[in-house]
């Protein structure tokens, strides 16, 4: 089976890219490979992938049932970096809501390096 495009904006196969990280055979390199393949996983309703990418301290703000009904309600259709540093992500996400109707999620994430993954820490939305 050809390997099918991922679903980030890298244009890389799956496979080669965020498929990697949402395996397990590799951890993010950066807070923006991590940003990349939680927008993967959203896409491909990995709810256990994004409880284990948020910071722990953080986690209990966050409901596994309630991600994975968010993730699998809408389309997503594509990712957009807006700009990053090494700790800082601001992206769009376009999607289609549960509506059918086409939906903008911005955001300004930030990311923690520890014990050797990066995490996401919080994100500021508008």
């Amino acid at each position: 089976m050809e390997n099918k495009k991922c679903f980030c904006d890298t244009g890389l196969p799956f496979d080669e890219c965020c498929g990697l990280y949402l395996s397990g055979s590799q951890k993010a390199p950066s807070a923006l490979a991590l940003m990349r393949s939680r927008y993967s996983a959203y896409a491909t309703h990995n709810a256990d992938y994004l409880m284990e990418t948020t910071y722990i301290s953080k986690r209990k703000y966050y409901s596994k049932p309630e991600i994975l009904r968010w993730a699998k309600e809408n389309t997503w259709l594509q990712l957009s970096i807006n700009e990053f540093t090494e700790t800082t992500v601001v992206f769009n996400v376009y999607f289609l809501n549960s509506e059918n109707q086409s939906d903008i999620h911005y955001e300004f994430s930030t990311f923690k390096f520890e014990n050797g993954a990066w995490y996401y820490l919080e994100g500021k939305f508008e």
